[in-house]
């Protein structure tokens, strides 16, 4: 039997201006007010910039897999892989946990790949329904497993900083794929594991 290539994942980010970033967060800050005159201001642009390309840049990985040569057929569970991203509405930061899971068929998955998938669609600007869609719906089309859940717990601060403001609260979603979908029993057991009943 020939050996399963690992797929190299990479999100292209050639367009990455650095320093037209940081021009227009001068010009941001200056447009709301805020002089970068005083010392500990000037570099506050150039920060900016910096610090919106690395949230917006994920790590490249190989998605490296393996025969399930065992036959392995329960549920394979990572929890509280941290989530970072940025709403895509206001451009702030929301954080929290995902936990996915999935059901092997032929393959099994290297285990910190999960979390490399999660960060991977977590590094745009995002809505937190789309992400936990997009986890599952790659899991499930690059593994072929018999089901794949996740769930995503999060914190928005475009919520609990500004607007209503909304101190404490966090978000849900998730999206069972497969069995995971389909089997009550299945669902329950990736549900109880995640810790959400």
């Amino acid at each position: 039997m020939s050996a399963h290539p690992a797929l190299r994942v990479v999100q292209e980010t050639d367009g990455i201006d650095l320093a037209a970033a940081e021009r227009a967060a001068g010009e941001f800050l200056q447009a709301l007010g805020i002089s970068t005159g005083t010392e500990s201001l000037r570099g506050t642009p150039g920060r900016m910039a910096r610090a919106y390309a690395e949230l917006f840049s994920p790590r490249p990985f190989d998605l490296t897999t393996f025969p399930n040569d065992e036959g392995y057929d329960e549920l394979v569970l990572a929890r509280s892989i941290p989530v970072r991203s940025v709403c895509e509405h206001h451009l702030l930061p929301f954080v929290g946990t995902a936990h996915v899971g999935y059901l092997p068929g032929q393959r099994i998955l290297g285990l910190s790949k999960l979390a490399r998938v999660v960060e991977y669609f977590a590094c745009r600007p995002q809505v937190q329904e789309r992400l936990t869609k997009q986890v599952a719906d790659w899991l499930q089309t690059q593994l072929e497993p018999k089901g794949v859940g996740v769930v995503i717990e999060a914190e928005h601060t475009c919520m609990t900083l500004r607007g209503v403001q909304a101190t404490g609260s966090s978000t849900l979603t998730s999206t069972l794929l497969g069995t995971l979908r389909s089997d009550a029993r299945s669902r329950s057991e990736f549900l109880a594991l995640a810790g959400l009943t």
